[in-house]
């Protein structure tokens, strides 16, 4: 079976590396003390703050493993820093487009791990990251959301 590969930006892959290393050094041993003053002060049968702190744990070793697979698997793929005239968006581009109606909205396409579309990353296989891909400024972009279709036009690539 081929291995899934994640693309990542190298601010990305520094970014889920940075969470990993807190997790591990510092919110585990937070959780375990919090775990173990828990079960000091009440037991463990019956106890709320237990049971929440053994819900933190699984919580926190779950995103440990989810982390340490996406990097595992992840390839960096450098942004091209200098855009010629006629550049077209790709995978690391950062593109202002302006909706049909509202103010202009300013995207960097990134791969799905470290996608945070309220902090304006797209991932490159969302429906708005696949209908900009390959497209330059001045070009009319429609994306079918669920909502109906959106009319984009793309103002600037960087």
């Amino acid at each position: 079976m081929a291995r899934e590969v994640t693309r990542l930006t190298p601010e990305g892959r520094e970014t889920l590396e940075s969470e990993l290393e807190t997790l591990v050094s510092v919110r585990r041993r937070e959780v375990a003390d919090r775990i173990h003053r828990a079960s000091e002060a009440g037991g463990t049968v019956d106890n709320a703050e237990y049971e929440e702190a053994i819900s933190e744990q699984a919580f926190v070793e779950g995103r440990i493993s989810d982390l340490e697979q996406i990097l595992s698997r992840s390839v960096v793929t450098e942004t091209i820093k200098k855009k010629k005239k006629g550049a077209v968006i790709e995978f690391g581009s950062s593109v202002t487009v302006s909706p049909y109606k509202g103010a202009k909205r300013l995207y960097k396409v990134v791969g799905s791990a470290e996608a945070a579309p309220l902090e304006g990353k797209i991932s490159e296989s969302s429906p708005v990251g696949r209908a900009l891909m390959g497209h330059k400024v001045g070009d009319e972009v429609e994306v079918e959301t669920p909502a109906g279709v959106v009319k984009l036009t793309v103002t600037k690539i960087s």
